[in-house]
């Protein structure tokens, strides 16, 4: 189980490692135009768009890089099995399918799943992982000579979309009771002032030896 979370809190600093140039566009797209809209100026405004766009879709990052990092060999399709497992719950679970699914009004759907978008981070480590799970397991499987051409690597994503499946449905009745859990949590600490920042910090350094500070990072810096 360390070996596991060492090698998850490795993984997850290959899309970690995106978040500096985002930071350098849209700091300095800041400084040309403070009012961080762009309007007064194109030169600002390109590079706050530029930063946004991986700002923007920090999920798919996550989804990809997590499959990628922890995959056995490393191979090019982890990356686009993370890519299915990820994209499946977004469709399912936005707000306008589940308006559709429920039988209501696009205002009247859970405040969690307005929060089911590229950027969520949460629901992009939890598809990394069972990408590469999916990878690790089924990329050497051989299937009857009438379906050999979906052999190996090639079923993995289509196994990886099922089971993605299965995991938004699940995901329809835990994910708004874990958002709602996030962000108390959040608000809680942050309330909490010197004492909530010791807290996590505390928390965090705690986590080091296992990797898994960046997952407890990832959750007040993207989720709350």
């Amino acid at each position: 189980m360390k070996a596991y979370m060492q090698r998850m809190g490795r993984s997850l600093m290959l899309p970690v490692a995106t978040l500096p140039v985002a930071a350098l566009f849209s700091g300095i797209g800041y400084w040309i135009d403070p009012t961080g809209w762009g309007a007064n100026n194109i030169v600002a405004a390109f590079l706050l768009k530029a930063g946004d766009s991986i700002l923007a879709n920090l999920g798919v990052l996550f989804a990809v890089g997590l499959a990628l990092g922890m995959s056995k060999d490393r191979d090019g399709a982890s990356a686009l099995t993370g890519l299915v497992a990820f994209l499946v719950p977004m469709q399912l679970l936005n707000p306008a399918a589940i308006a559709a699914f429920q039988h209501i009004d696009v205002e009247k759907v859970n405040a969690a799943f307005t929060k089911m978008n590229n950027g969520n981070v949460f629901v992009g480590i939890l598809a990394g992982l069972l990408a590469a799970a999916m990878y690790n397991r089924f990329s050497n499987v051989k299937l009857p000579m009438a379906l050999s051409f979906f052999s190996g690597k090639r079923c993995v994503a289509i196994i990886a979309g099922v089971v993605s499946i299965i995991v938004s449905v699940v995901l329809l009745f835990v994910w708004p009771v874990v958002f709602t859990a996030l962000i108390t949590v959040g608000q809680s600490i942050a309330k909490m002032g010197a004492v909530g920042a010791g807290i996590y910090a505390f928390l965090n350094r705690l986590l080091i030896p296992t990797g898994l500070h960046h997952a407890l990072n990832n959750v007040f810096w993207f989720d709350t």
